[in-house]
This record gives structure tokens, sequence and C-alpha cells, in this order.
């Protein structure tokens, strides 16, 4: 059975004023069946037990028209696992029981069990899937999702042809190994990834490998082709679903056209290659004029880590030939050049034809101070001082129900003490507390977050950390390097022509801050997009508009404190 509003709600004029009623006698029901099980995979020619939907990683691609319907019927086949699938950048408006996370919105679905997801998708644009139960997603469940523009809706840009790019890393140690890694004192961290696939296919140097692990003729982890024809124009949608890279995206002598990032138009901007954080996904266009009678690169390398994991690549085809071109892959920017990275992130901003302005101040908001600390000896990470954690009961049930003794009643800080603090310096406090207490947004709100970034426990040690918002997007109001003032740094934020993403990097020593309005009623995480890095407490969640929730579906239940109430 699946789960939608039962009284249908009053679109915007977005859309010229198209009603409703217009909407659903074009929108069309778009149903996919998939079982979810491990099964032994090599993307990367190495033989491994991976995640897969249907017996493949990734998994298909869902493709949709604005204003559809998606019902995805999932069966969890994983055995010993529970599983949880969020669909990234889709806002669930009027369905927050479907945003796939578990802890927040819904029970885990058990082994053995059916659940279906269904949602309308509101918005044309490039989106993906992924599993969002412990550390899942680095399992190889994952996958694009295409909105195609409503009928007679136009876009800013004209094109030939498309082909979808799906960014990730990948090693060779189970979503276990690497989870108890992160819990055990002293910390085993994750390391840098084996490799970097494109579309789920990547090479590893088989004489590295354990003896018999390796197939480099393997089909599973032949090198992917994108075929082009000469004087065409192709659109390029790119998404990374990476765990924990940021990445550095390339076609080997073709300039690339960003013109969509998260689902909203770009004001057009040209790169020789394409930064990218967990999370993210972009649109770009590129000209298929280059010479015809040989092959090219496309390449991903990492970025704001320094790198052990070879290029990933793949091939682009003018004639077919699947041959490796003749060339080095490109190996992108140095990975430590912040500021390049940073230009990149300030350059992104809307189109000027489909500028939406943000609200011209905030009713409330939040500061918070992104720090590595220390609980009962192991690493953690936390914001003000509070490392978050998951409670057993969803937040959406609980409060829908009153049943608040199921987690934190006291909200985290909503500042720190910024006058003084030294981001280059490691925590003077490097101790930390635990909470799943969250914060609660009056309705219609329109709040701030600046997210502040600060030197780790080790000297002189800084990341990039991509935050995504569940349930909105938001607008980009700024960045900077070094401590943010609130009494100074508001009077540069971008109010004209500020970017609309669902996820967006805070660069080493900086500062981004972001606006949104707290009108989608329900419950919805906010964390950083690397995994390692939300499983050791990097994340926070909001609540806004419980009451105005729909009778919620008793499948989304039957963990914690809903254990029996059906």
């Amino acid at each position: 059975m699946a789960f939608l509003p039962g009284a249908p709600r009053r679109l915007c004029s977005l859309f010229l004023c198209l009603s409703l009623s217009t909407l659903l006698t074009r929108a069309a029901t778009r149903r996919h069946e998939w079982e979810v099980s491990y099964q032994f995979k090599s993307p990367d020619c190495v033989r491994k037990l991976s995640a897969t939907i249907n017996g493949q990683t990734p998994g298909p691609a869902i493709h949709a028209t604005q204003g559809d319907t998606v019902e995805v019927k999932v069966r969890n086949s994983l055995l010993t696992e529970n599983l949880a699938i969020h669909w990234h950048g889709i806002r669930q408006i009027g369905t927050p029981w479907a945003d796939g996370t578990e802890g927040v919105t819904q029970c885990p679905i058990l082994p053995g069990d059916t659940f279906t997801y269904a949602f309308v998708v509101d918005r044309p644009g490039t989106y993906m899937y992924h599993a969002h139960y412990g550390m899942q997603r680095s399992a190889g469940l994952y996958g694009v999702i295409v909105v195609a523009a409503a009928p007679g809706g136009t876009e800013p840009f004209a094109y030939d042809d498309e082909h979808d790019v799906l960014l990730n890393d990948w090693w060779h140690n189970s979503t276990y190994e690497l989870a108890a890694g992160l819990a055990s004192v002293p910390m085993v961290w994750v390391g840098e990834p084996h490799s970097l696939l494109i579309n789920g296919r990547g090479k590893f140097n088989c004489s590295a490998a354990v003896p018999g692990t390796c197939n480099a003729t393997s089909p599973e982890c032949a090198t992917p082709v994108f075929a082009v024809v000469p004087g065409k124009t192709y659109r390029f949608r790119i998404a990374s679903v990476t765990s924990l890279s940021a990445l550095n995206f390339e076609i080997e002598g073709h300039e690339m056209t960003v013109v969509e990032a998260d689902g909203h138009y770009v004001k057009p901007f040209v790169v020789k290659n394409l930064n990218i954080y967990s999370g993210e996904t972009y649109s770009v266009l590129i000209k298929a004029d280059q010479d015809p009678n040989r092959n090219y690169w496309l390449a991903s390398n990492v970025v704001s880590r320094e790198p052990a994991t070879p290029t990933g690549t793949a091939i682009l085809s003018y004639n077919g030939d699947r041959a490796s071109p003749a060339t080095t892959p490109p190996t992108g920017p140095a990975w430590n050049d912040t500021m390049y990275r940073f230009r990149q992130s300030v350059a992104t901003v809307a189109h000027p034809a489909h500028v939406e302005p943000p609200p011209p101040r905030a009713d409330r908001t939040i500061l918070l101070l992104n720090t590595q600390n220390k609980i009962d000896g192991r690493i953690k990470w936390a914001l003000n001082g509070v490392s978050f954690t998951l409670p057993h009961t969803p937040y959406l049930v609980a409060m829908k129900r009153g049943l608040l003794g199921t987690f934190d009643q006291r909200p985290p800080p909503e500042t720190y003490a910024h006058q003084g603090y030294d981001v280059y310096s490691p925590p003077p406090n490097p101790n930390a507390t635990v909470s799943d207490g969250l914060y609660r947004l009056q309705f219609g709100s329109v709040v701030d977050v600046v997210l502040q970034n600060a030197n780790m426990l080790a000297p002189n040690k800084s990341e990039t950390h991509p935050w995504h918002l569940h349930g909105h997007d938001f607008w980009v109001l700024g960045y900077g390097i070094g401590r943010f003032d609130p009494t100074v740094h508001p009077a540069s934020y971008n109010l004209k022509d500020p970017i609309l993403k669902n996820t967006v990097a805070v660069h080493p020593y900086g500062w981004t801050a972001l606006r949104f309005k707290a009108d989608n009623p329900g419950v919805w995480a906010f964390h950083c997009h690397i995994e390692a890095h939300f499983f050791m407490g990097m994340g926070v969640v909001f609540e806004e508009g419980i009451h105005r929730v729909a009778n919620l579906p008793p499948e989304i239940m039957g963990c914690g404190e809903t254990k029996g109430g059906h």
C-alpha cells in the first residue's frame, strides 16, 4: 500500500499559476518493485559482498516527469540487516514519512518485510537515492533520480541528448568493519577508498589485491563508455553519492558549462573541471567538437583530502570505440587548493530568469560550530559541543503521538562562544556530550543556519564537510574563510541571486551561511553527508508544523515505543 496525503494542496504560482487539477491530468504514477539483497559483485574487479537492488549496483535509475507520483515497493532481503532508503533532494511535501530516514521519519524495514515509498516529484532536476541506515550506503545501495520538466515547461538551455554520471568511492571492507572501527577505542579510521567508481565501475590494481579475489577481465568492472556524435551538445547529469570523498570531475579536452545544481538552474559558467561534494548534483553541457578520431577520458579525482586512491575513469567516444585513450587521465587541481574550490562555490548563483528571492531577514539564527571531540575515549563529531545520536523511536512518530519521553526534550545549543574562539587551533575543550534533542522551529518562520568549520583534534587539520538538509531547499547566502562574525558578515550576504540547494560545502576553516523557510510540516534531518561523520555525531534535526502532518501510516512503526502500536 502506498501512502500519499488524502487531500490535494494548491500549488503556488511558480509555473504560471498552473492549478493542481491541470498537473494531475498530466501526471502519471511510476511504479517500481525492488528487492534489496546482498550479492557478490566486482565493481572495481575485486569480488565483494555488495548491497544490490534487483541484483545490481548501482540500482536502477528512476525517470519521471514533474508532477508524477513515484511508488517504490521495497522488499528487504538483506537477511540480517534493517533497511531504509532516502530520496535525496525530493522534498516530500505532504509525505514526510516517505523521506526514508531511519530514526527520524520511520522505523527501519525489517528483514523479510516490504514497504512502499510513495511521493510526488514536484520539481524537475537531477537527484539521487541511497540507503539511510547505519553505513549501508557504502555497500552499494544508491542510484540516480531524473525528473523531466512538465509538458510545456522550458529549461533555460538546449541540448541534443543526455548522459547520467554517478560518482562514488569504494572500499573492499564491509560496512560492519568500517562502523566497528569508528566506534572502537582507539578509533580505527575507515581510511581512503580503494577505488573511485563511475557508474558503478572502476579498476583496482589486481596485483595489490588478495590473491583469488580480483579479475581484471570481469565485465562488471569494464570501463564505462559515453557515446557522443560530433557537433551535438550533451547534458551530463552528475551526482556524487560518495561516502567520504570530495571529488573533482573532468572530461578531457572538453569545457563544461554548469547549468543546474541540486535541481535549480544556475547562471551558466564555464569550467575545465567541476568540484562536487557528497550529496550534490550538477548538470553540465558539453559540445562534442573535438577530434572524433580519438577517445577522451572522463576522470574523477579526490580533492580536499590527501589522495591515496587512483583516478576513477570512464571513456568519451565519438565513434563507439571502447579503446582507452593513449593519453594519461587528468589528475585535476591540487588536492589542497582550497581557494580554487571556494571560488567555484561562490560562482554558483541562480540563473537570472529563475531567481527565487530569499526573505530579506531571518526570524531565528542558529550558529553551529563543527568540532571533533572525545566522549568516553571515543572520537566523535559535535555541534556546539553536542554529538548527535538517533533515538530508537522515530521523531516523526514520537512527536505526532506525544511520546515525548522517547528523546531528550532539551534543545541543543543554538550558538557558541564565538567571540573568542580560534578556529585555527584544536578545540580548547576536547570533550563533548551526547544528545538526541532537536530544534523545534515555528511553522512558516525564516531560519538562518551558519555552519562554522574549525580545526580538528590534531593540529593544522580541517576538512570539507558537505551538509544536506532533508525536506527543504535553502538559499546559500554566503561563504567565508576564518571565524564568522554575526555582527559583520551578514552585511555581505547575497540576497540578490543566491542559488537554492539541498547540499552545500563548508570549506576548511571556513563558514557557510544558509536560509530556509520552515514551511514543510514534519521532522527533518540536517547532517554532514560524509557517512562516517554522521555516524560519529555530525548532525541535527529540525521539527516544524508537526500538528499539520496527516495521520501517519502504521507501516512506519514497529520499533522503540511504537512496538505493537500498529
